[in-house]
């Protein structure tokens, strides 16, 4: 892994000097990769679920469309009700419902 970002390489004032480092620090990073192992295959169980945390309209959605898709989903809220904000607001727009 190399980080060319500007915090890193781009320190200077002088561009080419900038690249010239933005290059040695790449070309390092890819002869790291010769000093390392190799990863162990294997298999491990999987729980085809999701956890939503916050039950906001951005939550509700993303738990709806998963939900729609077949997957289990367990919903997270710290307050007693879900909506999030939604219940602060007179009417919802584009269809004007009543948000409660």
């Amino acid at each position: 892994m190399a980080n060319i970002r500007e915090h890193c390489s781009w320190v200077v004032d002088d561009r080419v000097q900038a690249t010239n480092k933005a290059r040695a620090m790449v070309a390092a990073a890819v002869e790291r990769v010769h000093y390392h192992h190799s990863l162990d295959m294997r298999e491990v169980p999987m729980t085809p679920a999701a956890l939503i945390v916050g039950g906001g309209i951005a939550g509700i959605e993303a738990a709806i469309k998963l939900a729609d898709a077949g997957k289990q989903v367990y919903l997270v809220e710290r307050e007693a009700s879900i909506g999030g904000h939604m219940s602060q607001l007179y009417k919802t727009f584009p269809t004007l419902d009543c948000a409660a």
